[in-house]
């Protein structure tokens, strides 16, 4: 879905391989392979492409438009991974004026996955083990049960505060006036 669905936005904005990949820092040849279906990209490269395309990371992963009742097996879910995240989006929502997505998160013990920032807030939620989050110089400690709410646009790590893996749920919420508040393309 995502190489689709980066194709497609990349054509109804008019721009072309080499425009995206300058715009995400993507290297020309790895963004045509994404868009053909090939490669496994990493969280980082899909942040980047959903920025350099203006749309929320749900843009790119999205099927079409759930029914009334939604039920997800995450089995059958596209799994964002890199060295210490794997991310699974549940579900995107639309409230009015913004966009929700909601992710099942996975962090990888001994690994960090840092983010440069990008649009809205980030809602992190610990089920299992000890997750620090936050600004790299002072990151927050989670453990289960605990939460926080913390702005996406400043730079931020995950990393497991333990041996074992931390099992998380993260929000990302992209309120109006983000730039990225439209409701989802139709599929």
């Amino acid at each position: 879905m995502l190489g689709v669905n980066v194709r497609a936005l990349r054509g109804e904005r008019g721009l072309s391989l080499s425009e995206v990949a300058r715009r995400s820092g993507v290297a020309k040849s790895a963004l045509s392979q994404l868009e053909s279906g090939l490669g496994n990209p990493t969280i980082q490269t899909v942040f980047s492409l959903a920025n350099a395309l203006q749309v929320p990371v749900s843009d790119l992963l999205a099927e079409p438009a759930p029914p009334d009742v939604l039920l997800v097996r995450s089995a059958g879910l596209e799994v964002l991974r890199s060295r210490a995240v794997d991310l699974r989006m549940l579900r995107r929502i639309e409230p009015s004026g913004g966009v929700l997505e909601l992710y099942d998160q996975r962090v990888r013990p001994g690994a960090r996955q840092h983010s440069n920032g990008h649009p809205g807030r980030e809602h992190v939620v610990v089920t299992q083990g000890v997750l620090r989050v936050g600004p790299p110089s002072d990151p927050y400690e989670l453990g289960p049960g605990d939460y926080v709410c913390l702005p996406g646009s400043q730079p931020h790590i995950y990393e497991t505060a333990g041996p074992e893996p931390v099992l998380s749920v993260l929000l990302i919420e992209y309120p109006g006036g983000t730039g990225i508040d439209r409701p989802a393309r139709p599929h």
